[in-house]
């Protein structure tokens, strides 16, 4: 699959960077810091209308994953938690658009699309996070709807939403074909949200415990008929997955542009830092790995807005976002070490780099899991 930037495409690129260095970037140290949810940055990417890019036309969007990959890569190269506010509008947004009944994306889409409406997406447990199969929340068929009971953890952006799209075991059914989705919202009764998780990284974003205490939901808060959701929106996620990849490489490729600025203007042993030929090294190496993970999450991408499904788009997803999230902790880590005693101060940005690596080779699937996918198709062929 070969690709190439559109004049669309450049054009996103051009005025993310923009908006990123002039408004974003002065910013993204003090979200951290003060681990507060940035409404000022929720309202930038409002206003400039990013909310639906890689969704349909009638939607507002550009109907283009590669597009997406390259907003959040030029956002996340200068601060990780506002690329993040637009994944986790898009995951719900998503979702809703692959399974939910014309009702549903006549309710929600729109006030998803123009910023009206905030979402959350919520399937991990104690026990069960990589594992969906394993999820004990439980949705028992009552009159008029159903009942929820189960509970919650590292659910992001949950304590700002409208709504939740939730998973939960449906009662009567057997295998992946009991896990459903259901749309809870906020001031359901018996719903509740818990405190804000101290992370240490994705700061600005919080995650929340959940929990159901018999929550009652309307029948049309179902995702899709009764063992069909998990299928559609599972495939909606293939088709998006190289997005997550795009958060590595922006992080990335910030991490090595704080290094280079840092090694330009150090002087040791008589002579400028940037001149000894172990540190080019490191930053010619930085550099490779940054062009293969971009390639990679790019011809992902592309292949998803040229219409691959399946199998096929499952794997190049899984190595697009393995490889960006482990470049990304790599190149993080030699960006600290060519900070030398400043890559361990909370004073020097590249602190946050590195901190914010370490969530994405754990978070939306962990690297583990990227490799049993992409094993399983090596080896199976399923």
């Amino acid at each position: 699959m070969q690709y190439e930037l559109s004049e669309d495409n450049q054009r996103i690129r051009d005025i993310v960077r923009r908006v990123a260095s002039e408004k974003v970037a002065p910013r993204a140290g003090e979200i951290d810091a003060k681990a507060e949810y940035p409404h000022d940055m929720f309202d930038l990417l409002k206003d400039l209308g990013l909310f639906t890019l890689p969704f349909d036309e009638k939607y507002g969007g550009m109907n283009s994953i590669l597009s997406a990959c390259i907003a959040i890569e030029e956002f996340g190269r200068v601060c990780y938690n506002t690329a993040y506010l637009l994944v986790v509008q898009w995951v719900p947004f998503g979702a809703i658009l692959a399974g939910g009944s014309e009702d549903q994306k006549d309710r929600y889409l729109p006030g998803l699309a123009d910023g009206s409406l905030r979402g959350a997406f919520s399937t991990t447990e104690s026990q069960s996070g990589s594992d969906v199969g394993g999820i004990t929340t439980r949705a028992v068929k009552v009159d008029g709807g159903y009942q929820i009971t189960g509970n919650k953890i590292w659910c992001t952006n949950s304590s700002v939403a409208d709504f939740v799209v939730v998973a939960a075991r449906l009662d009567g059914m057997t295998g992946k074909r009991a896990i459903n989705f259901f749309i809870v919202h906020k001031d359901s009764k018996g719903f509740s949200i818990g405190a804000p998780e101290n992370k240490m990284g994705a700061r600005g974003i919080p995650s929340c415990p959940l929990f159901f205490d018999n929550v009652f939901v309307d029948e049309d808060a179902l995702l899709g008929k009764p063992g069909e959701g998990f299928g559609i929106v599972m495939e909606a996620f293939n088709i998006s997955r190289p997005i997550i990849g795009a958060r590595g490489v922006g992080l990335s490729q910030g991490a090595l542009d704080h290094a280079l600025a840092f090694v330009r203007e150090r002087r040791a042993f008589g002579e400028q830092v940037v001149d000894f030929q172990g540190v080019r090294w490191m930053l010619a190496d930085m550099h490779v790995q940054i062009e293969a993970a971009r390639n990679l999450v790019y011809k992902a991408a592309a292949s998803a807005d040229t219409g691959l499904t399946g199998k096929a788009l499952a794997m190049e997803a899984a190595v697009a976002k393995c490889h960006a999230s482990d470049t990304a902790m790599r190149v993080a880590t030699d960006a600290v070490q060519l900070f030398g005693a400043a890559g361990i101060s909370a004073d020097y940005p590249i602190n946050r780099y590195f901190r914010d690596a370490k969530v994405l080779q754990i978070v939306e699937g962990t690297q583990q899991i990227q490799r049993n996918i992409i094993s399983r198709y090596l080896v199976d062929g399923v």
